[in-house]
């Protein structure tokens, strides 16, 4: 169902709340609140890094930060894919977000580079890739990533992951399933036993 009205902070916690996510048709298209029947989420206890990425890991190579700069991440997100010329980020989508990240709500994690092919000119670390999502209770929900360099989203999300087993997050939700989410465990389980486990991660008190 297409949303013509305004979207904020207030609703897109209501909604996630109930387990509904925004869409944009396309950059200038309407919201649609999505809850597939068969919802996509990481274990957190059985996220699995590949053996190539688990050597990246130990290569460090580049600088892993969080809710430094969440307007350029979602920013980046929005920009359009290979393989597409739309995105489903709208002006909406990044508004809203961006006011709930100022609630403290929304977080990004971001992937700063200091290779010398990689930074500006003023030889200042650029910004190669990152994640956003939101956080309620002891729910993740990751919405987007983008890469400049490789590895880059996927250095940030296994950085993410253990921040949130950390923390004691219990609920990593990413939607919908992927090949590329699927070389990290995730798994898909139907719309009620996604919501059984939502209602009980929102009742957790888990802080960033």
């Amino acid at each position: 169902m297409a949303d013509r009205g305004n979207l904020t902070a207030q609703l897109l916690i209501r909604a996630y709340c109930r387990g509904l996510f925004p869409m944009a048709e396309h950059r200038h298209g309407p919201i649609r609140w999505c809850c597939p029947q068969q919802r996509a989420a990481i274990p957190l206890d059985h996220f699995h890094v590949p053996r190539r990425l688990q050597r990246r890991v130990r290569q460090s190579p580049f600088a892993l930060q969080m809710d430094t700069v969440f307007a350029d991440v979602i920013r980046a997100c929005a920009e359009p894919r290979r393989a597409s010329r739309e995105t489903w980020i709208n002006d909406q989508i990044i508004n809203a977000y961006t006011a709930l990240h100022a609630a403290g709500l929304a977080h990004s994690v971001e992937a700063w580079s200091t290779d010398p092919s990689h930074c500006t000119a003023a030889r200042r670390p650029l910004l190669v890739g990152g994640i956003y999502g939101v956080a309620l209770g002891g729910a993740f929900y990751g919405e987007s990533m983008f890469s400049r360099v490789t590895d880059a989203s996927k250095l940030c999300l296994v950085h993410l992951v253990e921040h949130l087993r950390q923390r004691g997050f219990v609920l990593f939700d990413v939607q919908y399933i992927s090949s590329h989410l699927v070389q990290f465990g995730a798994q898909t389980m139907p719309r009620e036993t996604f919501l059984n486990a939502l209602a009980a991660a929102l009742r957790l008190k888990v802080t960033w």
